[in-house]
């Protein structure tokens, strides 16, 4: 029914999450009335930013320096939040209230789906705490069994080290996915946080 190229173009924009056939359609259809300024801009977007965007050596965020600003800024406190995904810091950022560290591990630990503790990048992570003397790990989890087994593993782990070990209070509905917590709701879950038992 359509031309090739813009079949394809159909076809691309169904790579993206959440865009099903008719999406696709109409942002192809949308596509069209783009300015070739516009366009030349669309496609460079899209190159530089799987040329350029690369995983932060220090804490796993993204970045498209060797260190990621905040591994970079002095202005940042000791205290360590970790994430599951690199979309959580940005979250956290958006919300502006933060002002610790952060560090992405590699998923959770799910035995089910054969993903272990050594899956995960946990090695780098308990280095990295070993290194940085952080005061306080927040371990910002979705609320699942595989959070409170990632959760309670790495409690484990660092057990016998000063630090305090806390996780986002309840108010993150359990089996939620972080990306999809409205922003008050993780706001205060960060600021009621409570210790790991």
């Amino acid at each position: 029914m359509y031309p090739d190229s813009f079949k394809n173009l159909i076809e691309a924009f169904k790579f993206f999450p959440g865009i099903g056939e008719k999406t696709a359609e109409r942002m192809a259809f949308s596509t069209l009335d783009l300015e070739e300024e516009q366009i030349h801009l669309f496609a460079d977007s899209l190159k530089k930013v799987k040329a350029q965007i690369h995983p932060c050596s220090v804490c796993n965020s993204l970045t498209d320096q060797e260190i990621c600003s905040i591994c970079n800024s002095s202005l940042r406190q000791d205290t360590l939040c970790v994430v599951e995904d690199p979309k959580i810091v940005f979250l956290f950022e958006k919300l502006g209230t933060f002002r610790g560290k952060y560090h992405v591990l590699s998923g959770l630990i799910s035995p089910l789906e054969g993903i272990n503790p050594e899956d995960i990048g946990l090695e780098k992570l308990i280095d990295r705490i070993k290194k940085e003397k952080f005061k306080e790990i927040i371990l910002a989890f979705k609320p699942s069994i595989e959070g409170e087994t990632t959760s309670l593993y790495i409690k484990r782990i660092l057990e016998g080290l000063d630090i305090e070990i806390t996780k986002l209070a309840s108010g993150v509905p359990m089996g939620a996915d972080m990306e999809y917590v409205d922003a008050l709701t993780l706001e205060r879950a960060l600021f009621d946080r409570k210790k790991v038992e």
